[in-house]
């Protein structure tokens, strides 16, 4: 059985908690890590490099000069690639970096990921996570307590003193629930979730 403790803001246990064997405790697959972390990168490309072929450069339309009679090698136009100004020779052009993946893919890359860092021992589960002002002072302090070197922390719902205060801290980053995602959670140290962060993600992924 999947048991984790509970802890509150200044590091003191308050409680366990029992965690979906499904989705926190399942066999970590690494083929999956990997080709989840390739779909998210692969979507975060522009793919907007591009060149200008002889068609697309301005100008050349004429021939530079007679075909026969100059001594010089015969030419169509000012603008093919080996002319100054002219157009670049098999150049990039906008491509789409974007594949797809199976939802079913997709959910089982996210619950071995949690999964990896519930077994590796690096997800701490926290009771609440609330601060009075945007502090990045205070927060970092917050985490401090943990003795945590960086960390991806998830709540359930937007708050926006939490993801101003942790905005400007280095290792440390804020998502919530509905956006945590494989390549944050493999990018960080650790991992720490708000008990209600815990419910959202479980009712997520056990469906």
């Amino acid at each position: 059985m999947a048991t984790v403790t509970i802890y509150d803001q200044d590091n003191k246990q308050v409680g366990e908690r029992e965690l979906a064997e499904a989705v926190f405790n399942t066999d970590v697959k690494e083929y999956l890590l990997h080709d989840m972390v390739r779909y998210q990168l692969a979507a975060r490309r522009q793919g907007s490099a591009a060149t200008k072929n002889r068609s697309a450069v301005k100008g050349g339309s004429k021939k530079p000069y007679r075909q026969k009679g100059t001594g010089n090698a015969r030419q169509g136009t000012i603008r093919a690639p080996h002319y100054v100004g002219g157009g670049v020779a098999f150049g990039p052009s906008p491509k789409d970096y974007t594949f797809k993946l199976n939802r079913k893919v997709k959910k089982a890359a996210l619950c071995s990921a949690l999964s990896a860092r519930f077994q590796a021992e690096k997800l701490v589960v926290v009771k609440e996570l609330v601060v009075d002002e945007i502090s990045s002072k205070s927060f970092a302090q917050l985490i401090k307590r943990f003795e945590l070197d960086g960390a991806l922390i998830v709540i359930d719902q937007a708050d926006s003193k939490i993801e101003l205060s942790a905005r400007n801290l280095q290792n440390v980053k804020v998502l919530r629930a509905e956006g945590v995602n494989v390549y944050d959670i493999l990018k960080y140290p650790n991992l720490v979730l708000t008990d209600a962060a815990v419910n959202e993600i479980e009712g997520a992924l056990e469906k």
